[in-house]
């Protein structure tokens, strides 16, 4: 195939991704493409890429379809889990965070624990119950809930309270019925500061629970 066609082509189909994957920004009422249009974008070439590699400008076509359509697909499934995960933890202080293929959510430990103690505050149950519905109904991820503290107490303390922590929030969310192959708890004391400990309010940023969705590898 001729370079023109094919650059022909990839336009069109550059073309086409964007304009179904066009929405409207709810705040600034501009037109966007959302992060499943990223997705595909960057599966067409790397798709076209990897194919011209192989087989010339055929291979580069073939490539392009497939690499999108596999990109749009999986950035399309994590528009629809991000979007259920907002909604559904809107009101209770926890924190959703999406950069690239991984999701976090970011508990501060006020909410889900009292100072100093690992046992999960009884008001939080229905949220971690919440959140336990959504990865049972999105399950292509690796749950990993990671533990945190701030600064003071020291890593003889912090280090084991954090992975109390982190292990309290994965075995209610097994208990609700999540896969518990999928689950992973760390606990990494005042490591990973998302604030300055030398302030009040920056020690209580640093006190949370994350827990990170990753890709799970394909079956």
């Amino acid at each position: 195939m001729q370079l023109k066609k094919l650059f022909a082509v990839a336009t069109l189909l550059v073309g086409a991704l964007l304009a179904g994957c066009q929405t409207t920004n709810p705040y600034t009422g501009e037109q966007q493409a959302s992060k499943s249009t990223k997705y595909g974008l960057g599966g067409v070439l790397a798709g076209a890429a990897i194919g011209a590699i192989a087989d010339g400008g055929d291979g580069a076509l073939k490539g392009a379809i497939i690499g999108g359509a596999a990109g749009a697909g999986y950035g399309h499934y994590l528009d629809r889990q991000e979007t259920v995960l907002r909604a559904e933890l809107e009101g209770t202080g926890v924190q959703v965070y999406r950069q690239g293929d991984e999701l976090k959510l970011i508990m501060p430990s006020n909410i889900t624990f009292d100072s100093s103690k690992s046992d999960i505050k009884s008001a939080f149950y229905p949220v971690l119950g919440s959140v336990a519905k959504v990865f049972k109904e999105y399950d292509r991820n690796l749950i990993q809930v990671v533990g945190y503290t701030d600064s003071t107490g020291g890593d003889k303390i912090n280090v084991p309270l954090s992975l109390a922590r982190a292990d309290s929030v994965a075995n209610y969310i097994a208990f609700q019925g999540v896969m518990g192959e999928r689950i992973s708890a760390y606990g990494r004391g005042s490591m990973d500061p998302i604030a300055s400990n030398k302030t009040t309010d920056g020690r209580a940023k640093n006190r949370r629970v994350e827990i990170n969705l990753l890709p799970a590898p394909q079956r």
